[in-house]
């Protein structure tokens, strides 16, 4: 596996593209306007390579996952001292490997129970369902741990991570395609591997009633296939919307986003790439669903996937996708209609390093966050 970036990219974590760009710039569709009306306000620093953060509902804390195998607590704008739950003696790091998704069952507040997604010391995918006996305290102290899924990972990037509870109930985890550079496996077409895939899976573990490869050819855990390296997935309960950012080989990046109760889409990887034929000059995309955006690697090389905004603070953004590209450091959003992306920016958000990802509170506010170690929230820029 070969890589033409900068050595100081190739350690990045998650989901940097670890092949060759193309040298010659593409930009598919129109360029993005130039906005100034929002900010970044900084809520914390110092976090060592975060990489999410996520609320339970109701609750005021925000919770931050660092790649090395902590969760961190921010509670009314300070770090907690000390980590909610510390896995750094149990997960593997480096590259795109970690402590990589966290996501709360609604009843988190009554229940205690909670969710990770990690790669463990021999590089392999563990979702692991904790039990925090006092879910208002700043430490978890897990009175039970249940491995829910365990997935072999084949090389070491590529690895998805992403985990969230979706309209349904049901929990939702991203797998990248196993990683190697060009999908050497076949995952990507593959639906009996879970490996380029969406899973939707039951608290337990099980595959979820109405996916589309039960009594069919196919792991029944899918519910979406045909992706690289799905580097974060949101839904958008109001516009019933599933996003998901899949991280592009050689040219395009792009952002999907489909009607969350489809069951079954495949998008095409390693067939395609975005609305490219991958390692073809023609390729048959019949049954493929096309991006919603795409851009080429003239204006970056590796997307954030983020979220709808839906919070109050910023009446102008409502409805808007916010996404982000690692390497360059854009940030950027868009309206969905009909399917495609419109009314495209890009904002003027001060210096930022490299976005490892985005993040919602419990009232629907959004953050920024960057691999230095730096959470900052969407504020308007008159605040």
């Amino acid at each position: 596996m070969t890589s033409s970036r900068p050595a100081l990219l190739r350690f990045a974590p998650l989901a940097l593209v670890l092949s060759a760009c193309s040298d010659a710039p593409t930009s598919p569709g129109e360029p993005p306007g130039d906005d100034a009306s929002l900010a970044l306000e900084t809520v914390v620093e110092g976090l060592d390579a975060p990489l999410f953060l996520t609320a339970p509902d109701g609750d005021p804390r925000l919770f931050v996952v660092e790649q090395g195998g902590r969760i961190r607590i921010v509670r009314d704008g300070q770090l907690v001292a000390d980590a909610w739950l510390d896995l750094s003696g149990t997960v593997s790091t480096g590259g795109e490997r970690g402590l990589l998704g966290l996501a709360f069952s609604r009843d988190f507040s009554t229940s205690g129970r909670f969710f990770v997604n990690y790669t463990n010391a021999g590089g392999d995918t563990r979702v692991v369902r904790y039990v925090a006996p006092d879910p208002s305290a700043d430490v978890a102290a897990p009175v039970e741990t249940t491995t829910i899924l365990s997935v072999e990972q084949p090389f070491a990037n590529h690895n998805g991570g992403m985990l969230a509870f979706g309209p349904d109930g049901h929990l939702y985890v991203a797998m990248g395609d196993g990683g190697g550079g060009g999908d050497p496996l076949g995952a990507g077409q593959d639906p009996t591997t879970v490996l380029g895939s969406i899973l939707r899976i039951t608290e337990a573990g099980e595959a979820a009633p109405g996916n589309p490869f039960i009594g069919a050819a196919g792991d029944d855990r899918i519910w979406a296939w045909g992706l690289r390296n799905p580097w974060r997935f949101a839904f958008d309960p109001p516009s019933g919307t599933l996003w998901i950012a899949d991280v592009g080989q050689s040219d395009r990046e792009e952002v999907n986003a489909v009607d969350a109760t489809r069951a079954g889409v495949n998008y095409g990887w390693n067939v395609a790439e975005g609305t490219l034929c991958f390692g073809a000059s023609t390729c048959d995309t019949s049954g493929f669903e096309p991006p919603a955006l795409e851009y080429g690697h003239g204006e970056g090389c590796s997307i954030t996937g983020g979220y709808v905004y839906r919070g109050s603070d910023v009446p102008g953004a409502v409805g808007r996708y916010f996404f982000a590209d690692f390497c360059t450091g854009f940030v950027r959003s868009f309206r969905l209609d009909d399917g495609r992306a419109t009314d495209l920016l890009e904002h003027d958000l001060g210096p930022l390093g490299q976005v490892t990802s985005f993040g919602v509170d419990a009232d629907g506010e959004l953050y920024v966050i960057e691999r230095s170690g730096r959470v900052s929230r969407i504020v308007e820029a008159s605040r």
